[in-house]
């Protein structure tokens, strides 16, 4: 609060704005929020697809005796861990296209939803370096003895990853897992600088067009506080179902 030619001029709270028809003209302020809140779950969770799928792959190869494997994937950990998500996106958005042959650019540049589509790849490829990390230190975090016999007992060393060893590392690892996959959700706002219309952005635009600042961040608040409460209560119940006796928490 501050004065005014000798009034005290103070912030005018207007929680009914949400219910306010928005200037875009196909709706309520609230549903600005809500399309925002629609884009930020699809882009996280295509995003942590991504994510866990390349994250997983590299995290592999980081554990196979040898050298080769192991430095290709060191490589791609420290090259996107180690760039800031921001900068990431601006490559892929602004520089990658014009790497391209001409025709293929100039399709990139001319699709409606490219923003989307370079939040979900640009966030993906990020979190993957994080998630790559989780799942070779769950690897080694194993007995030597679990490797050995699954060698004894005749399986290839890609049976031996998939039935013995990424199965019980999974277990180990959810809980910073279930960190990495709420860093994903948080991290969808950073693609609002690329223009996409995620929650944080939505946000923005609430203020811009009704100058409630408080109101409209507030409410995205509580959303973020929303996604991640669920996303940590899902991961808990999934963990109590999956463990392991004699692994985690007793």
């Amino acid at each position: 609060m501050h004065r005014h030619q000798g009034r005290a001029v103070g912030y005018n709270w207007n929680w009914g704005i949400f219910w306010e028809q928005s200037p875009e003209g196909n709706g309520t302020y609230l549903d600005m929020l809500v399309q925002g809140l629609g884009t930020t779950l699809l882009t996280a969770a295509l995003a942590w697809i991504i994510a866990l799928v390349v994250g997983s792959a590299v995290g592999v190869l980081r554990t196979l005796p040898g050298r080769t494997a192991p430095l290709l994937a060191s490589a791609w950990i420290e090259l996107f861990r180690n760039m800031p998500l921001l900068v990431q996106l601006f490559l892929w958005y602004f520089v990658f296209p014009d790497l391209l042959p001409t025709p293929w650019a100039i399709w990139l540049k001319q699709l409606p939803n490219a923003s989307f589509v370079t939040a979900v790849i640009g966030i993906g490829f990020f979190m993957s370096a994080r998630v790559a990390v989780q799942i070779s230190s769950g690897i080694e975090a194993l007995p030597l003895g679990q490797r050995a016999a699954a060698t004894a007992l005749g399986l290839t060393s890609a049976q031996t990853y998939r039935y013995v060893l990424l199965p019980m590392a999974f277990r180990i690892i959810l809980p910073p897992l279930t960190s990495e996959l709420l860093n994903t959700i948080k991290n969808t706002s950073v693609a609002l600088t690329i223009g996409l219309a995620e929650l944080t952005a939505r946000a923005r635009a609430v203020q811009e067009f009704s100058f409630q600042v408080f109101e409209a961040f507030t409410a995205a608040t509580l959303a973020y506080l929303a996604i991640n409460l669920i996303a940590t209560l899902a991961a808990r119940w999934l963990e109590s179902r999956v463990r392991v006796p004699g692994y985690g928490k007793a």
